[in-house]
């Protein structure tokens, strides 16, 4: 499989929006040591490919049957279910050893991540809280980092998870509203096929509320300055205007929109609390 295959396959572009969550429990924990971010960066990249592997393996059949993802790489025959389940193995091998290089809190966790992983995809199938799930595999990014750099548990990681766990769900419930009629079709299970498109844009807006009151609980535990307040408004404004997209006009229009604006969040939250901590 050539690069461009593989980062097709896990979508590299996803990888990298989800450094910064890892990244931010590495700078809440003062972390300072290179070996630390090279480390938690194997790890969460290893993990991200785990878990896009696991998912385009185990949903490959769904995908094919599905307009929006017929043109995954599975379902056109570029690359087998068995090539994917391997490169799924390795990934999980490679979070796992960075793991076990870091300290033994992490390495003992990262085999309930490689779990956490390999179940997402299942959840849809029998529970419309999929979307909760999925947050909860992300919150494991910045907690991870968190506890590289401390080796020991502490409120501040798990407020910080909390933050990503609803933001990410939040996220994930407005994209489902994309297969709505797919899901209901198949049997598949999430919110907007469960409970209608207006409950669902509520469950999100809730979602971005709580999570956005967690961002700001961490920033006071841990006595954040300036420099992480005025990037924690920033972020405010892209909330409120991705909740006001998702409820305007053609969804797929919309939609374009919404994540678009989205991928400013993480690395506003990164940067502002990388100036807090050095500066």
């Amino acid at each position: 499989m050539d690069f461009k295959k593989f980062s097709n396959l896990i979508m590299i572009e996803q990888t990298l929006f989800a450094l910064p969550f890892a990244y931010l429990g590495v700078l809440f924990a003062d972390g300072k040591n290179i070996s630390t971010w090279i480390l938690v960066t194997i790890a969460l990249v290893a993990a991200r490919t785990a878990g896009m592997s696991f998912n385009r393996a185990i949903d490959a059949e769904i995908d094919a049957k599905n307009p929006r993802t017929k043109d995954r790489l599975i379902p056109r025959g570029e690359a087998s279910r068995d090539q994917v389940w391997i490169i799924g193995i390795i990934s999980s091998l490679a979070l796992i050893g960075s793991s076990y290089l870091l300290n033994s809190l992490c390495f003992y966790l990262s085999f309930a991540a490689v779990f956490l992983l390999f179940t997402y995809s299942f959840f849809k199938r029998f529970s419309s809280s999929s979307h909760f799930y999925l947050g909860f595999v992300e919150s494991a990014a910045p907690i991870g980092g968190y506890l590289a750099v401390t080796g020991e548990f502490s409120i501040v990681p798990f407020v910080l998870g909390i933050a990503i766990l609803l933001w990410i769900a939040g996220l994930d419930i407005v994209y489902a509203l994309l297969d709505v009629d797919f899901d209901t079709k198949e049997g598949l299970y999430s919110f907007p096929s469960a409970y209608g498109e207006k409950k669902a844009l509520v469950a999100s807006g809730i979602c971005y509320i709580l999570s956005f009151g967690a961002m700001i609980g961490a920033g006071m535990i841990t006595g954040k300055n300036m420099p992480f307040w005025v990037a924690l408004a920033c972020v405010a404004f892209i909330f409120i205007y991705q909740q006001k997209i998702a409820r305007s006009g053609d969804i797929g229009v919309a939609l374009k929109k919404f994540f678009k604006a989205n991928i400013y969040v993480s690395p506003l939250l990164l940067f502002g609390t990388l100036i807090d901590v050095f500066l």
